[in-house]
């Protein structure tokens, strides 16, 4: 392992300065994604900053309704806060449905957000990966792999998206505060992933030494009645195949309004617009819940390894929203 400094700053502003500094620098705080990395030899970062003993592990109820939530706040802690389990559901299954309990038990809000896209190329240094070294070709669509993804992928890399989480706050609207230099800045986590293109080593629209502070959740009357699915090859501490984050507001037997994400599809969480449009104000039914599935996935790319997740999603969703539904 190449050897590294470790720093444990006081403030937000000295850990911001320290890693703008050094363009080998990282935040660390769980380490739960980086340390695998760092042990596989993925990544050879010279400094790493410890951000864990700043004061950003509190959850706050705002005073518009919302939450805002500090960025090292724990998953585990996360996932059993009152209000998160109250007015959020989807927010607190995701996180559960998440790695294991040790690993919840480390990891925090931000890194859980920033955690890389992977798949199983780019956790092997013998394999070609854009994202590891660019330039270097991507074996997981050379070799029509069945990890790639359907949504968002391009010629350069086909990784899908990993976190649970970032789905759920899709849906629910969520909005990252990101402090830098200068100043303070907030990005909905919608906008926060980028696609691969040609650039697959850039997973966020993050510059090197913003450090996420806080992730606020809107006052959304509508995510009270929410859920989150997720279909794996077991039962815990695995990536989605599938997973849907949903949101319904109904008015009697019809959705006056629904927001939908979909993960383990996609290079970033997808926020499933179209399928929205095709709920808001229609009857509340399977028939119409299957339509709103096809009309988001109407322009997916598969190959035969992959092409199994079409069907796999539009029965998620479906079960997902009638389950919804049927709770009143």
């Amino acid at each position: 392992m190449k050897p590294f400094r470790y720093e444990r700053p006081a403030t937000v502003r000295e850990a911001v300065a320290l890693v703008a500094g050094d363009p080998g620098a990282v935040f660390v705080a769980g380490g739960t994604n980086l340390f695998d990395h760092l042990k596989l030899g993925i990544v050879r970062p010279c400094l790493l900053v410890d951000v864990t003993g700043l004061p950003l592990s509190g959850v706050e109820v705002l005073p518009d309704g919302g939450i805002r939530i500090g960025a090292t706040v724990r998953n585990a802690d996360l996932a059993a806060h009152p209000e998160v389990r109250e007015r959020y559901p989807v927010v607190s299954q995701a996180l559960l449905a998440g790695a294991s309990p040790q690993l919840r038990n480390m990891a925090t809000l931000a890194g859980n957000l920033l955690q890389r896209t992977r798949c199983p190329y780019f956790l092997n240094p013998d394999t070609r990966c854009n994202k590891r070294r660019p330039g270097s070709g991507c074996a997981a669509v050379e070799e029509h792999s069945e990890h790639t993804a359907v949504l968002g992928a391009s010629e350069s890399c086909a990784a899908v998206h990993p976190s649970d989480l970032a789905v759920a706050l899709c849906a629910v609207d969520a909005t990252v505060c990101v402090q830098d230099g200068t100043g303070t800045r907030r990005i909905p986590v919608t906008s926060l992933y980028r696609l691969p293109g040609h650039r697959p080593e850039l997973d966020t629209v993050l510059e090197h030494g913003e450090l996420i502070t806080a992730v606020e959740l809107p006052a959304l009357p509508m995510a009270a009645r929410s859920r989150y699915r997720k279909v794996g090859d077991r039962a815990s501490f695995t990536f989605a195949l599938v997973s849907v984050a949903v949101a319904v507001d109904l008015d009697g037997d019809r959705a006056r309004d629904a927001r939908i994400a979909f993960g383990g599809l996609a290079t970033t969480p997808w926020r499933a617009r179209r399928a929205e449009a095709v709920l808001r104000g229609a009857p509340a039914t399977a028939d119409r819940f299957a339509a709103a599935a096809l009309e988001e996935l109407a322009t997916v790319r598969t190959v035969r390894a992959n092409a199994y997740r079409i069907p796999l999603v539009c029965d998620t969703l479906v079960a997902t929203l009638c389950d919804l539904c049927e709770e009143g």
